[in-house]
C-alpha cells in the first residue's frame, strides 16, 4: 500500500511540473508579444486603406422638399339663382373663354316681373313730376313731394334688383380655362348649393411647399427653383411668389408657393411634387463621401491620416449629396479623410493610405 501511495505521489508531481511550465511559458509569450506590440515600429502591420485629401470647393446647397402642385385658378360652377335649366352651352372637358356662356336658367317669370317692375316705376316717375311742379305752385306740401319722390325712387330700385336677378340667369365663365365634368342635364332643377362642374385654368400651375423656418431668413421672392413629378423624368422650374408672413406654430415651418408655365398640360393640379430649393452657394467647402462617415452616439465621426495612423474626429455635417456629405466643423483644408476599411479601424491604427 505505501509503494501504491508513493507511485501515485510522484505522479501528481511530474503532472504538476508540467502543468507550471506550461502555464510560464505561455506567459513569458505573452509579455513578449506585449512588448513587441508597444514598441515604435513594432511587428504589426499597418491597414491597408483608401482616401482622399481633402479640396475647398463650390457647393450648391438644396433643400429637398414635398409639395402639392394646384390650378392656378379653380372654381365649382353654380348658379347664383334658383330654377330650371333652360340650355347648356358647353362640353365636358372642353376648353372656355372668358365670359363665354356656360348654361341658361329659365327667366320666363323674372321677365315678367321686370314688366311689371317698369309699369309701375314709370306711373311713379310720372307722379313724382307731377308733384314737383305742384310743389313749386305751393299747391302741395314738401311732405306730399317727399313721399311721391320716395315711391319714384323705390320703384326704380325693384326695377334694378329684377334686372340683377335676371343676369345671373346666364352663367358664364369668369376666366379661361378647361371645364370638366358636368352634373346636371337640361331640364334640371339648380339652386346656388348644385355644382354644375369645375372650371380650373392650368396654363399656370402653383406648387405650394413649407421649409424648416431656420430657413425662413434666407427666402426671397422671385427665387427660381426646379421640382419633378412622379411618373415623368422631366425636370421643371418654377419661381417663387408668394411666401407667408409668419411661421406655422404647429410645425414650426413657413409656406411658400412658386408659379409654373404648363403651356402642354403635363402638370395636373393635386400631384405629388419633389421640390429642389436652392438656398447660398458655398464657395469653399469641404465634401466627404458618405462611406466616410461613422455614425456614433454623439453625432458622426471620421478617420484621417495623421502621421501613418488612423485619427478619430467628431464631426458636424450639414445637407448632402447622393455621393458626399457637407461637413461644417472638425476637417480642414489638407486633411485625408480615410474612406475605406473604416469600421475596423481604432484611434491610433497604423495605416498604409492609397489616395484616390
Amino acid at each position: 500500500m505505501k509503494f501504491k501511495h508513493i507511485v501515485y505521489l510522484l505522479l501528481a508531481v511530474v503532472l504538476g511540473g508540467m502543468v507550471f511550465y506550461r502555464i510560464s511559458a505561455n506567459n513569458a509569450k505573452d509579455e513578449e508579444n506585449g512588448k513587441g506590440k508597444g514598441k515604435e515600429g513594432g511587428d504589426k502591420k499597418p491597414s491597408k486603406v483608401s482616401g482622399i485629401v481633402l479640396k475647398p470647393q463650390v457647393f450648391s446647397d438644396n433643400l429637398l422638399l414635398s409639395g402639392s402642385i394646384e390650378a392656378n385658378e379653380q372654381i365649382e360652377v353654380r348658379s347664383e339663382v334658383s330654377g330650371v335649366v333652360q340650355s347648356i352651352n358647353f362640353k365636358e372637358g372642353s376648353y372656355v373663354s372668358k365670359g363665354q356662356q356656360l348654361f341658361k336658367i329659365n327667366d320666363v317669370e323674372l321677365r315678367a316681373q321686370l314688366s311689371q317692375a317698369r309699369t309701375k316705376q314709370t306711373l311713379a316717375s310720372e307722379n313724382e313730376r307731377r308733384a314737383r311742379l305742384l310743389l313749386q305752385k305751393e299747391a302741395i306740401s314738401q311732405e306730399e313731394y317727399d313721399i311721391a319722390s320716395a315711391e319714384f325712387r323705390s320703384a326704380q330700385a325693384q326695377t334694378q334688383l329684377i334686372q340683377a336677378q335676371i343676369a345671373k340667369t346666364s352663367v358664364k365663365a369668369p376666366f379661361s380655362g378647361k371645364i370638366g365634368l358636368r352634373y346636371i342635364s337640361n331640364g334640371s332643377y339648380v339652386t346656388p348649393t348644385t355644382v354644375v362642374a369645375n372650371l380650373v385654368n392650368t396654363s399656370q400651375v402653383k406648387i405650394t411647399f413649407s421649409i424648416p423656418e431656420k430657413y425662413a431668413a434666407q427666402m426671397k421672392v422671385n427665387t427660381s427653383l426646379s421640382f419633378t413629378i412622379s411618373g415623368s423624368r422631366d425636370k421643371f422650374s418654377a419661381k417663387v411668389y408668394a411666401i407667408e408672413p409668419e411661421i406655422e406654430e404647429a410645425t414650426r415651418t413657413l409656406k411658400m408657393r412658386a408659379i409654373a408655365e404648363n403651356p402642354n398640360g403635363k402638370l395636373i393640379p393635386g400631384t405629388f411634387a419633389s421640390v429642389s430649393l436652392p438656398l447660398e452657394n458655398i464657395n469653399d467647402a469641404l465634401l466627404v463621401p458618405t462611406e466616410a462617415l461613422i455614425p456614433v452616439q454623439n453625432g458622426k465621426k471620421v478617420f484621417v491620416s495623421v502621421n501613418g495612423k488612423a485619427k478619430e474626429i467628431m464631426v458636424e455635417t450639414g445637407a448632402r449629396t447622393d455621393k458626399d456629405v457637407l461637413v461644417l466643423t472638425g476637417l480642414k483644408a489638407g486633411d485625408t479623410v480615410l474612406t475605406s476599411g473604416v469600421m475596423t479601424l481604432k484611434d491610433d491604427t497604423p495605416v498604409k493610405v492609397n489616395v484616390n
